[in-house]
């Protein structure tokens, strides 16, 4: 009791006195030992799955507690090779993995993408500096060594050379052995292929003899292919226009690629080609605007072929340079005016584009054009996808009747009936099709296992993972299985949670609450151990503060990705309204209103956008949630402070002076996503309105912290946070 309690009267209220027994019980429950959050977070995670052309070989990328290494496995048996041994939690990453055709060379980058400033990630502060470098491996386990400074690299079938982007021209690291490639990096001081403009997205010809690339010119962009053996550059149907996505077909002769109208009189544009991928998607938010045409963009001209169209389809011989056009967007459909990227597969292209509300395949021939056929029908989105070795089958990852998990299906990239391979309670996306067109490997998890490898039938079948091996402490059973829940917003928007439920609940206990709001916003969370890193961890976490006995709501509010186009660009959100705090407030709203929560210890958390929510959640609704943890969040959208102003009305520090509820903030000062400045300024307002206020700050960290230890640091600080203000927070008294 509080020192007020022990002064009241000793006639108490048997309400009063039923809470106090029930709060007695559940703080010693609370003391019981559990599961750690070190527990929930030891398993290896897989963050990206390759394979190789021509053999039944694949390649992941792995997390292990801080420890990032390569990994590789061989059919039929797949057993997981560990390529690399970084063994220490230095929060170097590791990105960018491919694998030659033969499968006997993976090629990777170790060390973040530069910040605004230049700067390589260094979040554990070494003196000596921090550097993003071309790695190479040989998946017989002989060992990986450092090929050179450079940029994501393009690598060669025969896995013999990775050529990179730097400063607008390409340059080329011999890889075939250690001393090969310590001269080659001698050699690297000059570019391999140099010519005018800024030339980028290096793309092998299958047989690796060519190379096509994009020359951007400014106000127009060519295609180039550069023929190995005899240096020759060939321009592909020169034009005024900016040409982007070069993709080969299948015997290296021909060069597809996307076509939009140049840009008059000296205006500048960002080109670039992307991939086949989810164009709102996880990488689309991180992503920019690569490949989006000028046209879209407000305050320049709009320019357009003849007929009223601004994209085009066009393939061109390889060694003249000759070409045509075999497809162009109806001028009356701007939704396929938008595509970022075509492949070539089998006799067509295939590309995503979103017409309606959700996000689909569709493929034009190459030889007749017509209409795009669509290959990925269904209530739901693509949003992984891979081709089989010929050319002739899409595998690709969606929610089609399961909103919120994923599924593998496949279809003929001619067109033809698409079939669902893999089914159930499980999650399976990011499909990689085997050599032998024999099986395809997956990315799967489920709500109680995390995320893993796994090698499914290509006729569909049970999913057999091969990595990780989960340890024997490893808390399987301390897992719930969460539940959705559709609630509705006070504006009528309809929107999915999963619920997590404290197994040891008992009938009649009243218990603190959590909401977790995800980050992006353009992201889902699932049933199940989510496909990204950060949200992988957090599902984690939601599972750890379940099994320490709260109830935990995780909310996927409006903007999210999953449940189609309005509901991701629903409007007046953001700083035109901020609308999706409607779903977090009837989220709130709902947890006080079960009879198993305590409506006085509602809490939240969240990171990014999820911290945006948390901050305007408890400047709005103090009287609602009693407690939050604010990481890396923005305070202000904009830079007005002007008081009738839309975007200072939709930041949380519009209403900072109804802030009373205490709040845990976390920054790291190198956040390339959400400045620093922001947790700076609110914490200047949170002192001088006296709200109370902890503070993480991890120096030369970026938006989500590179380095285990913090993580799990944070969560330590988190569970004593959430203690002191939520599990030991008085009780309400009401029935």
């Amino acid at each position: 009791m509080s020192r007020t309690d022990r002064t009241a009267p000793r006639l108490w209220s048997i309400a009063a006195l039923c809470t106090a027994l029930t709060v007695a019980s559940l703080t010693t429950l609370h003391a019981q030992a559990k599961p750690t959050i070190g527990q929930f977070l030891s398993p290896g995670f897989p963050l990206q799955l390759v394979s190789a052309r021509d053999v039944d070989r694949i390649a992941w990328l792995a997390y292990e507690e801080g420890h990032r290494n390569v990994y590789t496995a061989a059919g039929p048996s797949f057993r997981p090779v560990r390529l690399t041994r970084f063994t220490d939690d230095d929060g170097i990453v590791l990105t960018d993995l491919s694998i030659s055709a033969d499968g006997r060379t993976v090629t990777f980058i170790r060390g973040s993408a530069p910040n605004r400033d230049g700067w390589v990630a260094d979040p554990a502060s070494n003196p000596t500096g921090s550097e993003r470098a071309i790695w190479a491996a040989r998946t017989d386990g002989t060992g990986a060594w450092r090929v050179g400074e450079g940029a994501p690299p393009a690598l060669s079938p025969d896995g013999r050379t990775a050529i990179f982007a730097k400063d607008g021209q390409i340059y080329r690291y011999d890889i075939t052995t250690r001393a090969a490639a310590a001269a080659a990096a001698q050699a690297a001081q000059k570019p391999w292929i140099r010519l005018w403009g800024r030339n980028g997205n290096p793309v092998w010809s299958p047989d690796g003899s060519k190379v096509a690339l994009v020359s951007d010119r400014v106000d127009h962009s060519f295609i180039a292919v550069y023929d190995v053996k005899t240096r020759k550059v060939t321009y592909l149907a020169p034009s005024v226009d900016r040409d982007v996505s070069p993709t080969w077909s299948p015997d290296s002769k021909r060069v597809a690629f996307i076509r939009r109208p140049g840009l008059p009189f000296g205006q500048q544009a960002h080109g670039g080609t992307g991939s086949l991928g989810n164009p709102a998607g996880p990488g689309a938010a991180r992503g920019g605007r690569a490949g989006e045409s000028s046209d879209s963009r407000p305050g320049l001209m709009r320019a357009t072929f003849t007929g009223g169209y601004v994209l085009s389809f066009w393939v061109a011989d390889a060694t003249t340079g000759e070409g045509r056009e075999f497809w162009h967007h109806d001028p009356a459909d701007s939704a396929f005016a938008a595509i970022r990227s075509i492949r070539w597969a089998g006799d067509h292209v295939v590309f995503q584009a979103e017409p309606g509300e959700w996000i689909r395949a569709y493929a034009v021939s190459v030889e007749k054009g017509g209409a795009p056929t669509e290959l990925s029908p269904g209530e739901g989105m693509l949003e992984t996808s891979a081709f089989s070795r010929d050319g002739q089958t899409l595998f690709y990852g969606s929610n089609v009747g399961d909103i919120d998990r994923r599924h593998v299906w496949k279809v003929g990239t001619g067109g033809g009936t698409a079939t669902q391979i893999t089914r159930g309670d499980e999650i399976e996306l990011a499909p990689a099709p085997l050599a032998s067109g024999q099986g395809v490997a997956v990315l799967t998890a489920s709500a109680t296992r995390p995320l893993s490898i796994g090698i499914v039938p290509s006729n569909g079948g049970a999913t057999r993972v091969i990595y990780p091996t989960l340890r024997a402490d490893f808390p399987t059973a301390a897992h719930v299985v969460p539940e959705n829940v559709v609630l509705k917003a006070e504006d009528g928007l309809e929107f999915h949670n999963q619920l997590f439920l404290p197994k040891d609940y008992k009938p009649g206990e009243r218990r603190p609450a959590i909401i977790f709001v995800h980050g992006g916003p353009i992201r889902q969370m699932l049933l199940g151990y989510h496909y990204m890193d950060f949200y992988h961890i957090s599902y984690a976490a939601n599972q750890w503060l379940a099994n320490q006995g709260y109830v935990v709501l995780s909310v996927n509010y409006r903007l999210g990705v999953g449940y189609g186009k309005s509901f991701r660009m629903a409007p007046n959100s953001g700083a035109r309204g901020n609308a999706e705090y409607r779903d977090v407030l009837a989220a709130g709203k709902y947890l006080q209103s079960r009879s198993d929560v305590d409506p006085q210890r509602v809490g939240i958390w969240g990171l990014s956008y999820g911290g945006v929510l948390t901050a305007q959640a408890l400047a709005r609704n103090s009287d609602i949630f009693a407690a939050g943890v604010d990481m890396a969040g923005v305070h202000l959208w904009g830079n007005s402070l002007a008081p009738n102003d839309m975007s200072y009305q939709s930041s949380a520090i519009a209403t900072v002076d109804k802030w009373t509820s205490p709040v845990l903030l976390w920054h790291g000062d190198d956040d390339r996503n959400v400045q620093f400045s922001q947790t700076t300024g609110l914490v200047q307002l949170l002192r001088a309105h006296k709200v109370p206020f902890e503070l993480i700050v991890l120096p030369d960290d970026t938006h989500e912290t590179l380095i285990h230890e913090r993580w799990i640091y944070t969560f330590d600080r988190i569970q004593d946070f959430l203690t002191r203000n939520l599990w030991k927070r008085k009780a309400s008294t009401e029935p």
